[in-house]
């Protein structure tokens, strides 16, 4: 007997349980996945791409997934797919998600693609400054709803100043899921502290840190969030051409570098990348700081793999704060 569709999807993608269908599609770590099928009134066939998942984490984690999807796709439409609904399912306790189909295995199309490349699209991405946020007289830094890294919640509670945000909501964020599943952490904990009291206001701090391009302070962008090799491809999204595509992010308005961070942790998109990224968005100011800011960056993943997995992932988080600290925390 085929699946059938919850009604819940049915209702929030406005389809016809008689003329749609949904069968297994790819996988996931932390929710089940599907392809839907429809067909409209007019004849023509559309597809959609479905997570659901149990518990309050899953509610979380696609209110998280939505909202970040929706924000990238705002900024650059080719460059992820985008999200149509989530919500609770009617037929059985969880959540889902629902958003256009990504073909990853269309090599081919006949309709033209943007044509754009990795690079050309985050640097637009990175270059386009979040909006405003109520109560605020400028962007600052956070996002409107908690998104995921994995499966850990990241408190986005708006900053007015980068470094607050990522010594605060990142990076002592990170710190407490670290220890609670991993248990206390004395010397761990103490290192933390430092960079973040020390260290990142020597990087990031207001009136140091500066827009490559224009000279000025930088401003809140949205990011990816957690842009590894494995969430890039080429594919058509929604039947359309082949292009250069992200997924499964975890955003927030940040400093657009920090992107690189997880991309350094795990071999990056290739130095032909990172140089046409470059001519196009020159490395923020100070030049000379970028691969300490970029470790900076990369801590925060390998805190967050240590506190998902544990293991040897604490020994990579120790060795970069203390190459920082030695170099930055007497300054």
């Amino acid at each position: 007997m085929a699946p059938k569709i919850d009604p819940a999807i049915l209702s929030a993608l406005s389809l016809d349980a008689a003329t749609s269908s949904i069968a297994s599609h790819g996988g996931s770590g932390f929710a089940s996945t599907f392809k839907i099928m429809s067909k409209g009134k007019d004849g023509k066939e559309k597809s959609f791409f479905a997570k659901t998942g149990k518990g309050k984490e899953s509610e979380v984690m696609f209110t998280g997934e939505h909202n970040s999807l929706n924000a990238i796709s705002a900024a650059v439409p080719s460059l992820c797919p985008k999200s149509y609904a989530h919500g609770t399912l009617t037929n059985t306790s969880g959540s889902f998600l629902a958003t256009d189909f990504l073909n990853l295995s269309s090599s081919s199309s006949s309709i033209p693609g943007s044509g754009l490349s990795l690079a050309e699209k985050l640097t637009k991405l990175h270059s386009t400054p979040a909006p405003m946020s109520e109560g605020y007289s400028k962007p600052v830094f956070g996002f409107p709803v908690t998104t995921c890294c994995g499966d850990t919640a990241q408190d986005n509670s708006f900053k007015e100043t980068w470094a607050e945000f990522y010594a605060e909501n990142r990076l002592k964020g990170v710190l407490k899921s670290a220890e609670k599943n991993n248990g206390s952490d004395p010397e761990l904990s103490k290192l933390v502290g430092t960079t973040a009291e020390k260290v990142v206001p020597r990087l990031l701090r207001n009136g140091h840190l500066k827009d490559g391009r224009t000279g000025q302070d930088i401003v809140p962008v949205v990011v990816h969030g957690d842009l590894w090799s494995g969430n890039h491809g080429r594919g058509s999204i929604d039947g359309g051409g082949v292009e250069e595509v992200v997924f499964d992010p975890s955003s927030c308005w940040a400093h657009g570098e920090f992107d690189f961070g997880i991309m350094k942790m795990f071999g990056g998109f290739g130095g032909s990348f990172e140089k046409e990224y470059h001519n196009l968005k020159p490395k923020d100011e100070p030049n000379e700081e970028w691969e300490d800011r970029v470790a900076l960056y990369e801590l925060y993943h390998h805190l967050n793999h240590y506190s998902i997995f544990g293991g040897s992932y604490r020994g990579g988080a120790v060795r970069i704060m203390k190459s920082l600290i030695r170099k930055y925390g007497n300054d």
